[in-house]
């Protein structure tokens, strides 16, 4: 017998090798139809498995998010089904799910195009509509082998190979066709449904080789139902409106070339927009008892091996030797230097907490099929700080951090945000008693704030745990910014010291702590959350002033001096076009404000405002635009 604890808590007995499916229609009829799958103690499991251990039980609808995955994973066998039926000849490799959707990669001596996407989709609908079960069969691995041969699917002989001799293969089938896969399926193709679109075509190299063959990738998504597909249609295509990379062309703020790859060539209406967010955080770290310091950008490999880095970081970090046979490397990180800072010069426990703030420039490696615009670069740099504490300043000083975070995502227009704990990785350094007082002390700081938290197991930075704030952005989605990491190895691997209250050296704590993490993914990110259409304190151009005629020129430059000195950032446009034209040609440059002047405004002195994304005009005295303006273009701290 086997005990299966339900989810309302109750714990029921039966013979072991009953399966998911029977103990579904002994609840219900309707239940046994409605079921797809179930779960014991969290690991998902088909429907008809028989069942011979106990364990937390859960019956999964169709309609659960659980399910979602169920339906992408059998999607995609569904359209590797429908490409071989349509290309004979063609061989598939593998095909998991991602987020939002599904890949397979195929091998075929002419790649697949967009143009064959809807044949494709009609031959994955006559599938769902066969309705074909999935059953699973577990053969030897020689078997299998020997099978996948025979039919000249040579990748999968490769992927067997790859299986431990002593291991068994599972093979699904769906009708007559079927794949090598661990599962688990939904029990037929008809509960995939018709909630799918193919959406692109990639190539990619078998096992990310370079070396080995050039398969051809397809891309699809699936959700449970044509409402929730819609939805996600929109959100793409709202994404694509609002892409950082489009915009950064419209209105003249970055590029990239291929001779620096995964490094940002700012324009001057791009640094200036990089330069506002600095000048914001400068003067929110000088209020929080920050000082700000400057490290190398390159040093000596001897210091990354005693931080621990050159073990755990090497392959991300660019290297150099020069002709006196030292190596150096462009730093990864910012805090071995601060390290150095805080220990040049006796420290005495009054001194703590030392708050050392830095606009580094980190590099590091990422590979060239990563790169994605502002969002994953090689070179960047972060609002770096270090607080250097004592352990009875843990709790404090993570929540002062915490609450500055808060309060600067707010001031950016973001207010809906999750925070995660992650705790040690894999590699890391530092005993796990060290490690314990860590994950220890940051929870309790961050259950001191009295916000909450999900665990993300594992993900810890190397040299101690951290907490990571996920942004929401206006169309849904999530972006990882700030992090705050709780260091008990750093400052001890450099012996770093102070001296405590009994005259004896204490290691400090180091709290590692980023708000906006990388400048430039920042920049990136407010770029799509507002579309371009930034608030008027933070658009890198605040006001064009545009004239009808060449009479209103000096009216203009007067306008424009004045508006200067009251800090904004504005251009006069006194070219010969037609004034609908200037209009039209800087909203797509996405100027927040457009001052029309003709020579009515000359005579009354005042000035015609166009706000972007309306149509509505509104006439102000010059003094009255000019004060309400420069209020607006106050930044929030500062008002």
């Amino acid at each position: 017998m086997i005990t299966l604890t339900f989810p309302d808590g109750a714990a029921r007995e039966y013979e072991a090798g009953i399966s998911g499916y029977d103990i579904a229609k002994g609840i219900s009829s309707s239940l046994a139809k409605k079921a797809v799958a179930v779960k014991v103690d969290g690991v998902m499991v088909d429907l008809v498995e028989p069942l011979n251990e106990g364990g937390a039980f859960e019956i999964v609808m169709r309609d659960d998010e659980d399910a979602l995955e169920l339906i992408r994973h059998d999607c995609a066998h569904v359209m590797a089904e429908a490409v071989q039926e349509l290309f004979p000849g063609t061989q598939v490799t593998i095909g998991p799910t991602i987020e939002n959707g599904f890949y397979y990669d195929f091998y075929r001596d002419e790649p697949f195009s967009l143009d064959d996407f809807a044949k494709i989709e009609k031959k994955m609908g006559h599938i769902i509509d066969r309705n074909d079960k999935f059953t699973k069969r577990v053969m030897s691995r020689n078997e299998a082998k020997q099978m996948f041969a025979d039919m000249g699917e040579d990748f999968k002989v490769e992927l067997i190979d790859a299986i431990p001799e002593e291991d068994d293969v599972k093979i699904y089938n769906q009708g007559k066709w079927f794949d090598l896969c661990r599962g688990p399926h939904l029990p037929s193709t008809g509960k995939v449904g018709k909630a799918f679109k193919l959406m692109k075509v990639a190539g990619a190299y078998w096992r990310g080789d370079s070396d080995r063959e050039v398969l051809t990738r397809i891309y699809g998504t699936a959700w449970a139902n044509q409402k929730d597909l819609d939805e996600y249609l929109v959100r793409l295509e709202e994404a694509e409106k609002r892409d950082h990379r489009r915009l950064g062309r419209e209105m003249d703020l970055f590029h990239f070339q291929e001779e620096a790859p995964g490094s940002v060539f700012w324009h001057p209406k791009g640094w200036r927009l990089f330069t506002t967010l600095i000048d914001y955080m400068r003067r929110m770290q000088e209020k929080a008892g920050y000082t700000e310091v400057n490290s190398p950008d390159m040093m000596d490999r001897a210091l990354w091996e005693q931080s621990g880095h050159w073990e755990k970081f090497r392959e991300n970090m660019f290297i150099t030797e020069t002709e006196d046979d030292r190596v150096f490397a462009l730093k990864p990180m910012n805090c071995p230097g601060h390290v150095q800072i805080f220990k040049n010069g006796l420290k005495s426990y009054r001194d703590l907490p030392v708050k050392l703030a830095e606009f580094g420039k980190v590099h590091r490696y990422e590979p060239s099929g990563a790169l994605h615009g502002l969002m994953r670069v090689r070179s960047f740099t972060q609002d770096d700080a270090h607080i250097f504490c004592t352990r009875e300043q843990i709790t404090e000083e993570c929540i002062k951090v915490h609450n500055l975070m808060l309060s600067i995502y707010k001031d950016f227009g973001f207010e809906d945000l999750r925070i995660k704990f992650s705790d040690r990785p894999e590699k890391r350094v530092g005993s796990d008693d060290v490690w314990d007082d860590a994950e220890k002390a940051l929870k309790h700081a961050v259950d001191k704030a009295g916000d909450e938290y999900e665990l993300n197991p594992g993900e810890g930075a190397f040299y101690g745990p951290k907490l990571e704030y996920v942004l929401r952005d206006a169309i849904g989605r999530d972006w990882q910014c700030g992090t705050v990491q709780m260091d008990f190895n750093l400052p001890g691997r450099f012996d770093a010291f102070y001296i405590g209250s009994d005259s004896d050296k204490h290691t400090p704590v180091m709290i590692h702590r980023a708000m906006f993490g990388s400048l430039e993914r920042f920049a990136g990110i407010l770029i799509e959350h507002h579309a371009g259409h930034f608030p008027l304190w933070l658009a890198p151009l605040q006001v064009v002033i545009c004239t009808i005629k060449s009479e209103a020129d000096d009216y203009a430059y007067k306008v424009a001096e004045q508006l200067r000195a009251k800090g904004m950032h504005v251009d006069v446009d006194t070219r010969n076009e037609k004034i609908n034209y200037k209009v039209r040609e800087h909203s797509v440059s996405k100027v927040p404000v457009i001052l029309v002047i003709g020579m009515r405004e000359v005579e009354e002195e005042t000035v015609n405002i166009r706000r972007l994304g309306s149509r509505d005009q509104t006439s102000m005295t010059l003094a009255e635009a000019i004060d309400s303006l420069s209020k607006e273009a106050t930044p929030p701290d500062l008002r």
